[in-house]
C-alpha cells in the first residue's frame, strides 16, 4: 500500500492509497490564458450560492479544487484538496504529514499563502487554514449518497492538470486502513496518485465525500460526508501538524 504523498509502506497488498507520487516536484501550471474557455462538466451543476461560470470560463466546482504540495522532511509529494470557505480547505492527513512547507495553488496557477494545518485523529482528514482568500467553495451535502448515485471527483492526479473523473457509488465497506474506524464509500470513479484529498461531488455539485485511497481493482475510497461533518463539528477532533523540527 502506498501512503502519504508517495510514501511507501507494506501495510496491505489489497489497498493502494491514492496519494501523491514522490520525487521531482512538478512545475506549477502556467496561468490560464484569458481567451481559453474550458468546457463545463457535463450534467454537473455548480454549487449552490456560487456563480455558474467565472470570467475565465471555469465552473464553481473546478475553482474550489486546489493542488497541495508537501515539501516534506525527507521527500516531496503532491495531493489535492478543496475549499470549504474563503480561508479553509480540506485534504487528507497523509497529504500534509511530515511537512516542512505546505504549498497550495489554485485552478489558475495562483499560489495561496498557507497559515496552519491540523489533522484528525480518527479519519484521514486534515484542515488547512490560508491567509489568502480561496476562489470558491462548494456546499457540503447533508447526507451520504446511496448506492448507484452519480459521483464526480475533482482533483490533481500526479500533481498535474485539474482533472474530472465521473462514476457512481458502488457500495460501502469497513475502512481497510482502520483510520476511519467505520464505513467508507466505494466508487468506480478513477483516481491516481495525487488525487488524495479530492472532493467527491454529487450531480448537484455538493460534496459527498473526500478521496483518500484506491483499491487494487482501481475503485476509489471516500471518507463519507457524514464523517467529515462530524469531525468538523468537533472542536477537539483536529490537532496541529508537527513540523520537521517537532511540535
Amino acid at each position: 500500500m502506498r501512503r502519504g504523498g508517495g510514501r511507501v509502506a507494506a501495510l496491505t497488498a489489497l489497498i493502494a492509497v491514492a496519494t501523491a507520487g514522490c520525487g521531482v516536484l512538478p512545475a506549477l501550471p502556467e496561468p490560464v490564458p484569458s481567451e481559453i474557455v474550458p468546457s463545463r462538466v457535463s450534467g454537473l451543476e455548480p454549487a449552490e450560492g456560487s456563480d455558474t461560470i467565472s470570467p475565465d470560463g471555469f465552473d464553481a466546482v473546478q475553482r474550489m479544487a486546489v493542488r497541495v504540495r508537501n515539501v516534506g522532511c525527507d521527500e516531496l509529494s503532491t495531493g489535492s484538496g478543496f475549499a470549504i470557505d474563503e480561508h479553509t480547505l480540506i485534504t487528507n492527513k497523509h497529504v500534509v504529514a511530515d511537512s516542512d512547507n505546505l504549498q497550495v495553488s489554485t485552478y489558475d496557477g495562483r499560489d495561496i499563502d498557507v497559515g496552519t494545518a491540523a489533522t484528525a485523529g480518527l479519519a484521514d482528514l486534515a484542515i488547512v487554514r490560508t491567509r489568502d482568500a480561496l476562489p470558491s467553495s462548494p456546499v457540503l451535502a447533508e447526507a451520504d449518497p446511496r448506492q448507484g448515485d452519480d459521483v464526480t471527483i475533482v482533483g490533481y492526479p500526479s500533481g498535474g492538470e485539474l482533472t474530472i473523473s465521473a462514476g457512481s457509488v458502488i457500495g460501502s465497506t469497513r475502512d481497510p486502513l482502520n483510520a476511519n474506524l467505520g464505513e467508507v464509500l466505494v466508487t468506480d470513479a478513477k483516481v491516481e496518485p495525487g488525487s488524495s484529498g479530492s472532493a467527491a461531488l454529487d450531480s448537484r455539485g455538493r460534496v459527498i465525500g473526500v478521496v483518500y485511497a484506491k483499491t487494487a481493482d482501481d475503485d476509489s475510497l471516500l471518507v463519507p460526508i457524514s464523517t467529515v461533518r462530524d469531525m468538523l463539528a468537533d472542536a477537539a477532533a483536529f490537532q496541529n501538524v508537527p513540523t520537521c523540527a517537532g511540535p
